[in-house]
């Protein structure tokens, strides 16, 4: 089934389209430029605009079903960027406002949870509006109907993350951290820039609805140069190898902000980009197939991280690295694909968004401590965190019948039907997510308690704790009403197309049950090592294999070896000649002309006898030398 057409529209919700937008983008703006005089009421800003947007996607979404599903593209004009040859407008349709709920509706639970999480903060109000900026950016990019806009919204996205991270920039690490991110995320930003140069070179036209349609009269290799340039965008801002170094360390940031951008909304515009820009990639088998294999490198990269990490949010963000990694793996398949990446990237929203904030629940109650080794038992003192924290790991790993088992299970069967090698690297990835999420699990609530004496763990507000309820909720439910039946996949059809054959469910498949396995037996594993035995409070040296995922696959020590002591080399060498060369050219001539002008200088000693001697000294020389000539 091919995507439906476009078409133009003004009127309802949809018409407003672009309130979504303003809403959080105008709480942005009061806030920074308010400044302290908002500090009062800030926090209650940035919460009603996030909600307002909530409710305009929310409307536009209802008016949108009510469309029939082949009139369910609607372009919503703005302006002429530049006349007569670049527009800008948004596109709602039924991939844009699937992302445009998952950010307004997981994004105003953080919002709310923020308000006790950052209560105690002097920059609370900056903060706000600092969430506020991103949840504009990112519906700018995906609302927008053209590359150009879509550009703009991935580098506000860029710049939100930027201050997010960085927010406590007191702290060297936080401030570095972000730089880093930053930094990574420019890499990426250059392979979409030049892939959007080559769009407009190929099509004469970055609207979707010029490029789209005319994607398959190109050649395969321009397509594939595309397809790799948009691939080397997506894996900066998802974290997907070999640009995923910046996430760990991002985790300096406040934990909301962990929440929002590395688990529901930021990581994931990758996923977005490649499954909007399918009419490209369906174009190009060699970029297709670079991608399923990005996706199922990364989702075993960041599993095997996540099984050594001690601070509880670095190994939450191994667990983001992984699960990209399967929605990369899902898009790169094509049509049969897309319904699936997109489903579990809308469910990984919840159950990650729920752990995350479980996470930062915990270190309220734990006065900020990361280490796991320092929690143990603190499902009897921290209840509601407790329950909840384990539906959103009862939903990751995979358990029967929550949302992560129809999701995640649904890319895995999609990829083994695709690619048997491909899916049984897959359904090994699934059982190490068993083991280090059951670890994670067991080191934090189960044990005997390891908290230091100035510790006193208790419950966090109802503030904080409301939305971990809420989340939980979707984490339960959602991925069945998405999967079964094909639900999600018919809706999602205009918009992306569809496979000639809709799957069906099947909970007793071969590849089903051996997933469950190794899930359970990855479970049981960490239940040996964390739950049933004694958890050492200092981490243990380990074998290499320890190591190797302590200092994240040794990805650092490449980027440093590979780019930043060649680039140290040439800063040098560059300092070098400029300090040698240039300047000492310039310094050279100045000292040079100072030197001369200071011996010319002794010869004006200001006595008459001395002048006239060099009268007479140059007129006789004058003669001489006349001499000499007219004998000549």
């Amino acid at each position: 089934m091919e995507p439906a057409e476009f078409i133009q529209h003004s009127g309802g919700a949809i018409g407003v389209a672009w309130l979504m937008i303003a809403f959080p983008l105008v709480g942005a703006a009061i806030l920074l430029l308010g400044g302290r005089r908002t500090d009062r009421f800030g926090h209650l800003v940035g919460v009603v605009m996030a909600v307002a947007s909530f409710v305009v996607a929310a409307l536009a979404f209802v008016q949108l079903l009510g469309f029939q599903p082949g009139e369910r593209r609607r372009l919503i004009p703005l302006y002429d960027f530049i006349p007569g040859m670049a527009k800008v407008g948004l596109l709602v349709d039924p991939l844009s406002i699937s992302f445009c709920l998952l950010i307004t509706f997981v994004g105003s639970l953080i919002h709310v949870y923020s308000i006790g999480y950052m209560a105690h903060d002097p920059n609370r109000r900056r903060f706000f509006a600092y969430l506020n900026l991103f949840v504009a950016a990112m519906l700018l990019l995906v609302l927008a109907d053209n590359y150009v806009a879509l550009f703009v919204g991935w580098e506000g996205v860029g710049l939100a993350s930027y201050l997010l991270i960085g927010f406590w920039q007191h702290k060297p690490s936080a401030a570095t951290a972000a730089k880093k991110a930053f930094i990574v995320n420019r890499v990426g930003d250059f392979g979409l820039l030049i892939g959007i140069f080559t769009i407009f070179a190929t099509f004469h036209s970055l609207a979707f609805a010029q490029v789209f349609p005319a994607a398959h009269g190109a050649s395969q290799g321009t397509l594939t140069a595309i397809g790799l340039l948009l691939l080397v965008g997506a894996c900066g801002k998802s974290a997907q190898l070999p640009l995923q170094s910046w996430l760990l360390d991002a985790m300096e940031g406040p934990t909301p902000v962990s929440a929002l951008i590395h688990a529901a909304t930021m990581v994931t515009a990758g996923v977005y980009l490649i499954v909007r820009s399918g009419a490209v990639f369906q174009g190009a088998e060699t970029a297709q197939l670079v991608v399923t294999i990005v996706g199922v490198a990364t989702l075993l990269a960041g599993a095997i991280i996540g099984t050594a990490k001690d601070d509880i949010k670095k190994a939450l963000a191994g667990s983001t690295m992984s699960q990209i990694g399967y929605m990369v793996l899902a898009a790169g398949i094509g049509p049969a694909g897309y319904a699936f990446a997109i489903a579990h990237l809308i469910t990984h929203g919840f159950f990650k968004a729920d752990l995350f904030l479980g996470a930062g629940s915990v270190m309220h109650g734990m006065n900020d401590e990361v280490d796991m080794r320092k929690y143990g038992g603190l499902r009897k003192v921290m209840p509601i965190t407790f329950v909840t924290f384990l539906i959103g790991y009862l939903a990751i790993i995979g358990f029967p019948l929550l949302s992560g088992y129809f999701t995640k299970d649904g890319i895995i069967e999609t990829a083994m039907e695709h690619n048997a090698v491909l899916g049984w690297l897959a359904v090994i990835g699934a059982g190490v997510t068993g083991f280090y999420m059951s670890r994670l699990v067991f080191m934090t609530f189960f044990g005997a308690k390891r908290w230091e004496a100035t510790a006193h763990p208790h419950e966090s507000p109802a503030v904080m704790t409301w939305p971990l309820i809420i989340l939980s909720l979707g984490a339960i439910g959602l991925g069945a009403f998405l999967i079964v039946g094909n639900r999600f996949m018919t809706f999602l059809a205009p918009a992306v197309g569809a496979p000639e054959e809709l799957p069906t469910f099947n909970p007793f498949s071969l590849t089903g049950l051996v997933t469950l396995a190794l899930v359970a037996a990855g479970a049981a594993f960490a239940w040996f090592r964390y739950g049933a035995a004694e958890v050492p409070a200092v981490a243990p040296r380990g074998s290499f294999l320890t190591t190797f995922a302590r200092r994240d696959l040794y990805g650092d020590a490449l980027n440093e070896a590979l780019f930043m002591r060649p680039g140290q080399w040439l800063t040098r060498l560059a300092v070098f000649f400029d300090n040698r060369g240039v300047d000492g050219l310039v310094n050279g001539l100045a000292a040079g002309i100072g030197g001369s002008s200071g011996r010319l200088r002794r010869i004006q000693t200001g006595f008459v006898r001395s002048y006239a001697l060099s009268i007479f000294v140059g007129a006789a020389l004058l003669a001489g030398a006349w001499l000499v000539v007219g004998n000549l």
